[in-house]
């Protein structure tokens, strides 16, 4: 998966499309989905009696957008760019950047048969 929680991404699209980069709280729907801190936020009405609010009112909740408009932001390009997978000499799979082959997290520990030079 090119997105996981706790990533930081970079809107594409929306009122929110451009700003710095936000945290992903949780991957939805099989990874088609994507619930990012602050974005798309709505107003859900709730009654009296509400477990979140007692009195009533209006909560500011936020939604879900499809996971084909963020971008996983690079740190080392300070922008969001595409996503490659390779595996390192001891045969762990990382994310790196496409643009400058920057690092971006490990995908899965090592495996001896993809390890290089055994």
């Amino acid at each position: 998966m090119k997105i996981k929680r706790g990533d930081l991404v970079q809107v594409l699209v929306g009122d929110d499309k451009g700003d710095s980069p936000r945290k992903v709280l949780q991957v939805l729907n099989d990874g088609k989905k994507v619930l990012v801190e602050g974005v798309n936020r709505v107003y859900k009405h709730v009654k009296r009696g509400h477990p979140k609010s007692p009195q009533g009112g209006r909560l500011s909740l936020e939604m879900p957008i499809d996971i084909s408009n963020v971008l996983l932001y690079c740190n080392a390009c300070g922008r969001g760019v595409r996503v490659g997978f390779t595996y390192k000499a001891d045969g762990s799979k990382i994310r790196h950047c496409r643009k400058c082959q920057a690092e971006l997290g490990a995908v899965s520990p090592p495996k001896a048969r993809y390890a290089s030079g055994a």
